[in-house]
């Protein structure tokens, strides 16, 4: 988010006046190497995400070595409304790739953000997005230390998307991976499933239905911290973002040769969602979630994990759904509150676009 040097804010050639951030708009200058994008980093993104590593004012940020093993992970964002009940397309930034770090049994160090902006996005805009990062990122204990804004010409963006970066690292003796799932092991998941993605429709226009219900876009890494206290020998940790419910677990049983068995009754879902799916005929298992997990572990320590997630905040309505089962065609079955068995698949097409 630096500008070069030659045009750096504190220089004696930059102008002292501030941004009009009320009425104003991003307009091209605003990434063109100049005054103008000097002024927009100093007033809006370095304003808002101080901290010291930032205020080294380079294009990159030096920090210090870890002593456990080194996790990276980098995510884009391109969510449609950017405003939603629960958040917004900057607390989504910094929430999702906090996860997916985490999701390694890492703790999470340092986030970097890139920002692409569509000439005309109000300022006010950007503004409430960064001080939405901000405050997500404060508030994980997780600071973003460097990034980049380029701005691009209006109808090639749609506002703005963001991409950001995560680096964590992840004590000895932790080995969280996909390729681990073993038969006879426990499948549960940290809550309600389908919060985020319902939440997204419900504030489309062309979409004929309202609710209350809020996105569930949170941190989730000091629910895994205690987990891994509870349980260090979990061998599976994703968050069911895209695709869902259904989409994880059948990446979790490719990557790991297995298959599983699901028991739909104990999964959990808000009246809400299940209207809202009945509705628009959706099924909520491929639904996008924001602050869920899916963990597996030996089926003998699969109470004492769930304990573990049912005392933090973000895990009280965590539930054990399944079970891993051998199967070399890797197939996901589901059984029904009937006694019945079907299949659940890979979601076929793109059921939601652009939630997350």
């Amino acid at each position: 988010m630096t500008a070069p040097n030659s045009i750096h804010p504190n220089s004696p050639g930059h102008s002292n006046r501030r941004l009009d951030v009320r009425e104003g708009r991003v307009d091209l200058s605003h990434g063109g190497g100049g005054r103008a994008m000097a002024q927009l980093i100093e007033d809006i993104f370095r304003r808002h995400l101080d901290n010291d590593l930032l205020r080294q004012n380079n294009d990159q940020a030096l920090f210090g070595p870890v002593r456990g093993r080194l996790v990276m992970s980098t995510d884009g964002h391109v969510i449609s409304p950017m405003f939603f009940n629960g958040g917004n397309i900057g607390s989504l930034a910094v929430h999702g790739t906090i996860n997916d770090v985490a999701m390694a049994g890492a703790r999470p160090l340092y986030l970097a953000a890139g920002f692409i902006l569509e000439e005309g996005l109000p300022l006010a805009d950007l503004e409430r997005i960064v001080i939405a990062m901000a405050e997500a990122s404060k508030a994980a204990g997780v600071p973003i230390v460097t990034g980049d804004t380029k701005v691009v010409e209006r109808g090639k963006a749609d506002g703005c998307f963001i991409t950001t970066t995560g680096v964590g690292e992840v004590p000895d003796g932790i080995v969280i991976s996909g390729e681990r799932a073993t038969p006879g092991d426990a499948v549960l998941v940290s809550g309600s499933l389908g919060d985020h993605g319902i939440a997204i429709l419900s504030q489309r226009d062309n979409l004929g239905f309202g609710t209350e219900l809020q996105s569930d876009s949170a941190a989730l890494h000091g629910l895994v911290a205690d987990m891994i206290a509870a349980v260090p020998d979990i061998h599976c940790l994703r968050d069911p973002t895209r695709g869902g419910l259904a989409a994880t677990l059948n990446e979790l049983a490719a990557q790991s040769g297995v298959g599983m068995l699901i028991r739909e009754a104990a999964i959990p879902l808000k009246p809400e969602v299940r209207a809202a799916c009945e509705l628009l005929g959706l099924d909520p298992l491929n639904i996008a979630n924001e602050g869920k997990l899916i963990a597996i572990c030996p089926a003998e320590r699969a109470e004492a994990l769930l304990t573990a997630m049912r005392a933090h905040p973000l895990g009280r309505e965590s539930a054990i759904i399944g079970k891993v089962t051998k199967d070399p065609q890797q197939l996901i079955e589901l059984e029904t509150p009937f006694g019945g068995r079907r299949l659940l698949d890979w979601l076929t097409g793109e059921q939601l676009p652009r939630i997350c």
